[in-house]
């Protein structure tokens, strides 16, 4: 196959205070084709099934090693450290609470 893929482990989103679905790293194909807006209802859509794809595996080494038997170019994104604050909701009535 000659499409590159990416690898990487996604962030967490804007949407969800937990932490789900970032824990396995992503193998994503980059798209083949520029999407182009549909005549009958506008929707954007392309011939290209492939940007499609996403497979999830436990480990960046699973995601390399399929990569590589698959005869897949990949571009490895190394995740960023994040800091984790607790927080407590009864923090928001304190008496000496930073304002």
């Amino acid at each position: 196959m000659d499409k590159p893929a990416r690898v990487y482990k996604p962030a967490k989103t804007a949407m969800q205070s937990g932490r789900a679905k970032t824990h396995a790293w992503v193998l994503e194909f980059e798209p083949g084709a520029a999407k182009r807006p549909d005549a009958l209802m506008g929707w954007a859509g392309s011939t290209d099934t492939s940007g499609q794809v996403q497979l999830r595996f436990a480990t960046q080494e699973e995601a390399l090693a399929y990569a590589q038997h698959h005869g897949i170019a990949v571009e490895l994104g190394v995740p960023q450290a994040s800091r984790i604050r607790p927080k407590a909701y009864a923090d928001n009535f304190k008496y000496d609470r930073v304002r």
